[in-house]
């Protein structure tokens, strides 16, 4: 029996979710989740094979949660199911190390097979989203400013952004700086649409 964990924000998909997956044999629902910081604690106490997670979720985004899922669950393995099919979310999402990326418009039986594909230790990367995610340039911002351009997007100011990253006021002034210019935007809120649309942040 295939035992998952499902991390999803909106109630109705979320039980429809676990209600397809009990037609299937081999696949038990073990814990559902509607918020990012939910998912680790869940999956320690309840120890999914599969953890299929969506990426936009309140309080942590999917991939950063699927990160440190891996490194407190290393067993389990990681399913994005998500609506957001940019290719840079894609490469943020394989560089995060997910087992399988498949958007939500997904058939249940073709989701079902992906539950399994992962769960034996195979990859479920939807073949469409593959090969945009490499015609497309990768993004241009170091991890550091790709942090600190993601927490501007979410209105904080440079001086908090410090405070959250352990970082000096001019430091975070810096990184925002460098990334304006990185990707030739006219200031941060343009960095900030050019890097969203692009799926870097």
């Amino acid at each position: 029996m295939i035992r998952v964990l499902i991390a999803e924000d909106m109630h109705i998909l979320r039980e429809a979710l676990v209600e397809l997956l009990a037609f299937e044999d081999d696949i038990e629902v073990v814990a559902g989740v509607a918020t990012g910081p939910e998912i680790v604690p869940a999956a320690l106490a309840h120890r999914p094979d599969v953890a299929v997670i969506d990426i936009d979720l309140p309080g942590q985004d999917g991939i950063a949660a699927a990160a440190e899922l891996r490194q407190a669950l290393p067993g389990c393995r990681v399913l994005i199911l998500t609506a957001l099919t940019k290719p840079g979310v894609l490469r943020r999402a394989l560089g995060a190390q997910v087992a399988g990326f498949v958007p939500k418009d997904i058939r249940p039986a073709e989701l079902a097979a992906a539950i399994r594909t992962v769960a034996a230790g195979g990859r479920a990367v939807d073949p469409a989203l593959a090969l945009v995610a490499l015609e497309t340039p990768e993004s241009p911002l170091s991890r550091r400013e790709t942090e600190v351009l993601r927490l501007s997007a979410t209105g904080a100011q440079p001086a908090e952004i410090a405070e959250r990253l352990f970082l000096t006021y001019g430091t975070v002034r810096n990184y925002l700086t460098s990334a304006v210019t990185k990707l030739g935007a006219r200031n941060r809120v343009d960095a900030i649409r050019i890097a969203t649309e692009s799926g870097w942040i």
